[in-house]
């Protein structure tokens, strides 16, 4: 008991070391839809208003967090609603804020819908992105996809086999989730263009192939700033190209940079 404490103790006070990572919420309930597995996690989410929809609900209800995170944090810290280090200078997101992304994008996530999921980092959203495009399992039909993009390429390979941990395989076996390597600012062109796109880092301004690669009634969720200031910005592409985008809340991320860049950084 006093092992765990400790432990406890010590992952806390890293999360607060990687309060940068996750956004600073005007909200009340921000940080505080903790839980002991994935069941009372997405029950306290969903208590906190920050899980609304069905859809958004079941996918974080059928993607366990447990197997998304290192394996010394996968008992406990996982169903914590804070970041965690997943190595290389990276973390997992608040599990918070996984649900505002899923709900932001909710209404373009249709069983058939392309997804690209940049910074997917362990696979966890894309996963999520995934069991709502896809369907429930494997003799679901839809021709849904989502592409998760990290330019880490040790952790597109973990991310592959969270996934098979998770029992999704699945969807990788079918081509209706792909983890690949690759630099997030250029998107991935190959399979565009996307319905939504979410980024899961900031940027000064909102990279040129992202917009491009956004399908005509597609939404962008996207943290803009910098160190002085970040917003969540959700940007609408109209079937005539034209943009319209408002901020949805501050945030602090991390900077959506090259490998070597990330990799240096501390």
């Amino acid at each position: 008991a006093l092992l765990r404490s400790s432990t406890h103790i010590t992952t806390r006070r890293l999360a607060l070391a990687l309060a940068l990572t996750a956004p600073s919420l005007a909200s009340t309930m921000a940080w505080r839809s903790h839980g002991t597995d994935n069941a009372s996690l997405v029950t306290a989410l969903t208590r906190n208003g920050i899980l609304k929809h069905r859809e958004c609900i079941d996918a974080m209800r059928r993607v366990d967090r447990g197997n998304y995170v290192p394996r010394e944090y996968a008992t406990y810290e996982a169903y914590e609603d804070h970041p965690l280090p997943i190595g290389y200078n990276a973390t997992i997101s608040a599990p918070h804020m996984h649900a505002y992304a899923l709900e932001w994008a909710r209404e373009l996530c249709s069983p058939g819908a392309k997804v690209l999921d940049v910074g997917s980092g362990t696979g966890y959203l894309s996963a999520c992105f995934a069991t709502m495009v896809l369907g429930d399992d494997a003799e679901s039909e839809s021709a849904g996809l989502v592409v998760g993009v990290e330019h880490i390429d040790e952790l597109s390979e973990s991310a592959v086999e969270n996934v098979k941990r998770d029992g999704k395989a699945w969807m990788l076996n079918r081509g209706g989730l792909a983890l690949v390597t690759g630099d997030g600012r250029l998107g991935w062109e190959t399979s565009a263009p996307y319905d939504v796109i979410h980024v899961g880092a900031s940027t000064p301004s909102v990279p040129r192939a992202l917009i491009e690669q956004l399908k005509p009634g597609g939404r962008l969720v996207i943290p803009v700033g910098d160190s002085s200031g970040q917003a969540m910005r959700i940007i609408d592409k109209a079937a005539d190209g034209s943009l319209s985008e408002r901020a949805a809340m501050g945030v602090i991320y991390v900077p959506l940079t090259a490998r070597e860049a990330q990799l240096g950084r501390f």
